[in-house]
Formats: C-alpha cells, structure tokens, sequence
C-alpha cells in the first residue's frame, strides 16, 4: 500500500498541513509513521477527512466530532445529540430551499421592488 505524504494529503483535501496537524493533535486522524521528517498517511485519511469536512459544515465541533468518531451504540448522549443535529438540519435545509426558490423567482421577475412580490414572498415563508 501506498502512503500519502502530509503535502499530498494537503493537496487532495483542500486542508493546509497545519489544520491535518491540528486534526492529529485533536484524535481526529492518525498518521501511518514518518518519512524523514514528513508525516505519512494511509490513503483512507481522504475519507475520514471528508467526514469531518462534512461534520463541520452541519455545525458539529472539533470535540464532538471527536467523540463522534469513537462512539458505540451505547453512547446515549451522543445518539441524542444527533438526533437533535439532523432536526436542526432539516430546518436549515427548508429554509435555505426556500430562499433558493425565491432567488430563482426573483432572477426573472419584474415587480418593482424584487422583495416586494408576492410570489417571492410567498417563496420565503
């Protein structure tokens, strides 16, 4: 198997090398060992780090996705807290297909003011 070293890692994610720095130092991925000075990485971390990246964007902490990563079916409290995350998702998801659908009527409406149209206000609410 191949390793990535952490410039490549770097490159495939988006991530500078501090943040996959960070990320170790917080549990969140583990390198593979050292090539000279240079952390290597199995491959799979592009994944792990698409998770987090996901994570992140719903809202989710570096601590908690943390304890996300490690969890059991046992864990209650964190099984809770996702439950709690995907109905606060869902309520950001209706809000934003809304303006996403107003945003699109406005593109080719011709009421004066935009915001004003009942149909785009409709859209919003």
């Amino acid at each position: 198997m191949t390793l990535l070293d952490i410039a490549e890692v770097a490159e495939k994610s988006g991530l500078a090398p501090s943040a996959l720095r960070f990320y170790e130092k917080r549990g969140l991925v583990e390198p593979a060992g050292r090539n000279g000075l240079r952390r290597t990485y199995h491959p799979d971390v592009l994944g792990r780090l698409d998770l987090i990246a996901c994570a992140r964007g719903a809202g989710f902490t570096i601590a908690e996705i943390a304890r996300f990563l490690v969890a059991t079916p046992s864990d209650d409290a964190l099984r809770e807290r996702m439950a709690a995350k995907a109905i606060e998702l869902d309520d950001t998801i209706g809000r934003l297909t809304r303006m996403r659908d107003s945003l699109r009527h406005a593109a080719g409406c011709d009421h004066v003011p935009l915001v004003e149209c009942p149909d785009f206000k409709r859209a919003i609410s």
